[in-house]
């Protein structure tokens, strides 16, 4: 068996089940890993500042936040990649122009184009999302993240980037229409590279598991890739493995494929 030292894991759709529960599998699954010494670590497109309740349950102090932008170590600050303001403004150009509503992520909050429409408040409501304002041009030099809502899916084509940012489809049920924007230079895939080079790991004894297409740079980048078997069907060819889904033990089974679980 490979000496694993690190193990990455998504949150909704990989630890999360769409009910918003974590199995007793899953839980105990991270318990069992812990105590053998490997560091877990939570790496969500989620803002750290909305899912301390996660890591606390979890007993997780490592965490990487914004599909890659932000990572903490024992409430400590490893990196921070806040997007370019120009890349900013022209999503939220684009965003005006075609009658979307954007949530933007700075280190502490987040900022709504609006609160008032059908759809962001189902946003909020899935995500669990309490600390946010109205967004204002105060706060462009500080946005980690971007999550873009639009009126159907098929618009995410009418936002033209350079080939560092693409949109990466949201892989919760009734979220479709909704764009997490994922940066080349900065992404989860990244933000393991540097966590790997600060904790002096190799590369070949990390693990990840992940459901979404923003995990396929994580899921490609370590040792052994797991893709949840509910993940995105376009995730599946960047995962070295696949495993069961969310609702059926995905995490615990993963673990157990690698010798990891008794």
């Amino acid at each position: 068996m490979a000496d694993y030292k690190i193990l990455f894991l998504d949150i909704d759709g990989t630890i999360i089940r769409p009910d918003d529960r974590i199995e007793d599998s899953t839980m105990a699954a991270i318990s069992e890993v812990k105590d053998k010494g490997i560091h877990v670590v939570l790496a969500t497109g989620r803002p750290l500042h909305e899912i301390a309740d996660i890591g606390k349950l979890l007993n997780v102090d490592t965490f990487v936040g914004y599909n890659g932008a932000l990572a903490i170590h024992n409430h400590n600050e490893i990196f921070a990649k806040p997007m370019d303001p120009a890349n900013v403004e022209y999503i939220l150009k684009v965003a005006r122009e075609q009658n979307h509503e954007l949530v933007l992520y700075t280190s502490d909050r987040n900022y709504l184009t609006t609160y008032e429409t059908e759809a962001m408040q189902k946003f909020i409501a899935q995500f669990h999302l309490s600390q946010n304002e109205k967004f204002t041009m105060d706060v462009i030099d500080k946005v980690l993240g971007i999550t873009v809502l639009t009126n159907d899916p098929s618009e995410q084509t009418n936002y033209q980037f350079d080939e560092d940012i693409n949109l990466a489809q949201v892989n919760i049920g009734g979220m479709n229409h909704c764009f997490d924007v994922i940066r080349q230079s900065v992404n989860k895939g990244v933000a393991v590279k540097v966590l790997l080079e600060h904790f002096k790991y190799e590369r070949a004894s990390s693990i990840a598991f992940g459901d979404g297409l923003n995990d396929k740079e994580m899921l490609a980048y370590v040792g052994e890739g797991f893709a949840m078997g509910n993940g995105h069907p376009d995730l599946f060819q960047h995962a070295k493995r696949k495993t069961t889904d969310v609702t059926n033990s995905g995490i615990y089974n993963g673990l157990k494929e690698l010798g990891l679980i008794d």
